[in-house]
C-alpha cells in the first residue's frame, strides 16, 4: 500500500510528498542533494497549530489559558508520533545509512517531524481546507 493510499490523499505535485519524506541524513548522503523536510516541518507545525486552534476556539468556551494547555496537549511530539505510527510513516521516510542503521526509522522525533512535513506538503499541494480534512480525523481520535 502506498502512503497516498494510507492517508486517502493523492498529491498533484509529488515533489511535495518526496520532500516531506526526505530526512536530512538522506539529503546529506545523496549525490543529488534533494531538499530535506526541515523547512516543511516548520510550516507544518504552524498549519497544525492554526487548524487545532481554530477547532478548539469554535468548539468550546474555554478560557485562553485552558485553550492553550489543551492545544499544547494535542500539538506535541507524542501526538504526532502516534499519528505517524497509525499510517506507518516510518516505512516511507528516506534516511541516510547511518540513521537507518541506528534505528532512526523508529525514532519518535523523526516520525513526528515527518508527519509535520506531511501536513505542510498537503497544505502546499491543496490549501488549508483540504489539509483540515486530512488532519482533523487524527486530532479527533
Amino acid at each position: 500500500m502506498t502512503l497516498e493510499e494510507r492517508i486517502g490523499y493523492q498529491f498533484k505535485n509529488k515533489k511535495y510528498l518526496k520532500r516531506a519524506l526526505t530526512h536530512s541524513s538522506y539529503s546529506n548522503e545523496s549525490k543529488e542533494r534533494p531538499e530535506c523536510n526541515e523547512r516543511l516541518e516548520f510550516l507544518g507545525d504552524a498549519v497544525l497549530s492554526i487548524i487545532v486552534s481554530d477547532y478548539l476556539f469554535k468548539s468550546s468556551h474555554l478560557a485562553e489559558g485552558d485553550l492553550t494547555k489543551l492545544r499544547a496537549s494535542i500539538v506535541c511530539e507524542k501526538s504526532l508520533w502516534g499519528w505517524a505510527k497509525e499510517i506507518h510513516l516510518g516505512d516511507y521516510i528516506l534516511l541516510g545509512k547511518g540513521e537507518e542503521n541506528s534505528g532512526g526509522r523508529e525514532r519518535p522525533s523523526i516520525q513526528a517531524d515527518a508527519f509535520e512535513a506531511l501536513i505542510a506538503a498537503v497544505y502546499l499541494d491543496s490549501g488549508m481546507e483540504r489539509t483540515r480534512q486530512f488532519l482533523m480525523p487524527f486530532v479527533l481520535r
